[in-house]
């Protein structure tokens, strides 16, 4: 068989291999999304309380140094669970990989500049990823049922992920950004879920950190 021959075959089943598992990761997505919408609270689903809200860490700026209008309204929707009593405490979980980078201080601080009480406010610094925050509020904060606070699209995927644990996750979605400047996001989300397959029923992934279990209660 010629070099030629060769080199067209591997392009080819490389196209279609590639193809093949876009394919799977769209129709993964929707599937993620289909089996979550029951737990997302709205006008069509009656809403529950919870003892505690999970509220998903991401920057409080873009790269540009502009707001992150996904983190402000994250606290919004967080500062509305809590100011109508339905949950009572809020989690707020994310990344402080360095002294300049902390995702759940940042959160706190702006949930008391929106008037929630710092006692109603948990910080969880081992938030590395959606994973990580939803296993963690389960191992670590004792916590098998709890409204996740996050867009939708990140609620979806959160949500499965809890499910897939025993977890009863359900979501409270914050405001989402326009798709015309959030597309990127989205497109982003699908790999993501595909990553969350992989992390689920191949390599059984397990939170980076889980330490010792911490007990939510007033201060």
């Amino acid at each position: 068989m010629k070099r030629n021959t060769i080199l067209k075959l591997l392009l080819t089943s490389s196209i279609l291999s590639c193809g093949l598992l876009l394919l799977f990761a769209v129709f993964f997505s929707y599937y993620v999304s289909y089996k979550s919408d029951t737990y997302i609270l709205n006008s069509k689903n009656p809403e529950i309380s919870c003892k505690t809200g999970l509220m998903l860490g991401t920057s409080k700026f873009l790269r540009n140094g502009s707001p992150n209008p996904y983190f402000n309204f994250r606290v919004d929707a967080a500062v509305h669970l809590i100011k109508n009593k339905k949950v009572d405490f809020i989690i707020v979980s994310g990344d402080n990989k360095t002294e300049d980078y902390n995702e759940p201080k940042q959160m706190r601080k702006a949930l008391i500049t929106a008037g929630v009480d710092p006692k109603k406010i948990v910080m969880d610094y081992a938030g590395f990823r959606t994973l990580d925050s939803v296993i963690r509020a389960k191992e670590v904060f004792g916590q098998d049922k709890f409204i996740i606070i996050s867009q939708k699209f990140h609620i979806e995927r959160a949500i499965f992920i809890g499910r897939s644990h025993g977890i009863n996750a359900y979501g409270y979605c914050a405001n989402d950004v326009p798709i015309e400047k959030g597309y990127y996001v989205h497109i982003r989300e699908i790999f993501a879920r595909l990553k969350m397959f992989l992390d689920l029923y191949i390599i059984h992934k397990e939170p980076k950190f889980l330490g010792k279990k911490e007990k939510i209660e007033d201060q």
